[in-house]
């Protein structure tokens, strides 16, 4: 790797050789962290944003370059050990996300985005190598050029190359596409099918405990809702209603959903975590004052999150029928109290348990609901179906830890995650405990009534 663009009086090397790069690499977070900026002035200032970009649109591309030189390799190890063709770089993408600190999914795209500019677009890769372009932008042309033949998207590559460091995100990805069009007429209708399959619905959370709900429609039918929706709001408010059109629509979209108004109330299957201290609180729905909010524990609400205990009482409240099920916090470690099951598959209260604990794939960083219970050692390993030895996964995730040279190492307070390469990293359990809160004293051996009264809850 050449230095280039050296200051005035630079005295370092000009050449770090690859083999170094491992080495030298890791050290460069704590010694950009030691430098002070609050002597430089303004364009002094603006200089060093603008070289620190471009420095990270580099270090994308040496990241690309070593995804792709990655993927060569393991699949040609692979191959020589007679593993099918289909089955080589299984897991892989796994292995890059977790060195990224990045979701299983957003991994696969990353490994394809390295694959598709290191093989067949060069061009985007020197622009982004030099730092002419963002790693954003080069993935905005992979992706505009993603249903086009490898001969195709070179053409784009090539004619693209001189212009790209002077468009933007929204007009390299309209370029890209226009040429794709131009070059094979047919992508256009590719791209609609391909988009029509990825049809969804999600949810993720929203500040001040909203959410969003979001349907990824063919465009006939997003607008047929939408065009619903509107007219009925539109009728309503004609009839003397006094919510506004955007309430109304929000409302009626519930309504027609679930089949229930909302102002009737909506069936609730509420899980609310809670520690000793929630659970003997009194039984008040009101917003707390500040002091009472700074030491109330929050509760998780299933399938969104957080939310503060006073609003899990109202919802309780409003609702017409609930299905409350209440799990308690140790004082000390903060994790959900443990149950014990002797058989094979986590099933009843544990497999709720383990889910309400863990909440998201316990891969690191990877965020996905869970849909696997599993053992972190696998049965046949050892592996006992116990609270301790549980862990909720993805699908992705708990297909990757079969593959040969994973593991899942269950510890006290979390699970060690071990890939092929020998890398590993950690997984907390997770704590349900409020911010800033200690951890309570040990308890006594002998059991307080009240925790004799937990535990008959919990075995219940």
């Amino acid at each position: 790797m050449r230095i280039e663009g050296k200051p005035d009086g630079w005295t370092g090397p000009t050449t770090v050789p690859v083999s170094d790069l491992p080495a030298v690499l890791p050290s460069l977070p704590s010694l950009l962290s030691t430098h002070e900026v609050e002597a430089l002035d303004e364009s002094a200032l603006l200089e060093l944003i603008g070289s620190a970009e471009r420095a990270k649109s580099a270090l994308a591309a040496l990241q690309a370059r070593a995804s792709a030189t990655l993927h060569n390799k393991r699949c040609r190890r692979e191959e020589a050990g007679g593993v099918p063709q289909a089955q080589r770089g299984r897991g892989l993408a796994s292995e890059i996300a977790l060195a990224r600190r990045e979701s299983p999914h957003k991994g696969s795209r990353l490994l394809g985005l390295a694959r598709a500019l290191v093989e067949e677009m060069p061009h985007p890769l020197a622009a982004l190598q030099r730092g002419d372009v963002t790693e954003w932008r080069a993935t905005v042309v992979v992706k505009e050029t993603a249903v086009l033949t490898a001969a195709h998207r070179r053409t784009v590559d090539g004619e693209l190359a001189d212009r790209l460091p002077d468009l933007g995100d929204r007009r390299a990805g309209a370029a890209a596409r226009a040429i794709g069009y131009r070059l094979d007429p047919g992508s256009s209708l590719r791209r609609v099918r391909g988009a029509h399959a990825d049809r969804c619905v999600t949810v993720r959370p929203a500040p001040d405990t909203m959410t969003h709900l979001t349907g990824f429609l063919p465009v006939k039918d997003g607008v047929a809702c939408h065009t619903a929706l509107t007219r009925a709001a539109d009728a309503a408010t004609a009839a003397g209603d006094d919510r506004t059109r955007s309430q109304l629509m929000a409302d009626l979209l519930v309504e027609r959903v679930t089949g229930v108004a909302p102002a009737t109330g909506t069936p609730v299957a509420l899980h609310l975590v809670m520690d000793q201290q929630a659970l003997l609180a009194a039984p008040t729905d009101a917003p707390p004052s500040a002091h009472e909010a700074a030491a109330e524990t929050a509760a998780h609400l299933d399938g969104y999150g957080p939310i503060p205990a006073w609003l899990a009482r109202r919802i309780v409240r409003d609702s017409d029928r609930v299905w409350l099920r209440r799990l308690f916090t140790d004082p000390v470690t903060g994790q959900l109290a443990a149950t014990d099951s002797r058989a094979r598959e986590f099933r009843g209260a544990l497999r709720r348990l383990l889910v309400l604990r863990d909440q998201t794939c316990r891969t690191p960083w990877c965020d996905a609901p869970v849909r696997h219970l599993d053992h972190a050692t696998a049965v046949s390993d050892g592996g006992q179906t116990t609270y301790a030895h549980g862990q909720g996964l993805c699908a992705r995730c708990n297909y990757a830890k079969e593959l040969d040279g994973w593991s899942h190492r269950p510890e006290a307070t979390g699970t060690t995650v071990r890939g092929p390469t020998g890398h590993s990293w950690f997984s907390p359990t997770p704590v349900h405990r409020p911010p800033g809160r200690a951890p309570a004293p040990a308890p006594s051996p002998r059991r307080s009534p009240a925790e004799t009264h937990l535990a008959a809850l919990i075995a219940a």
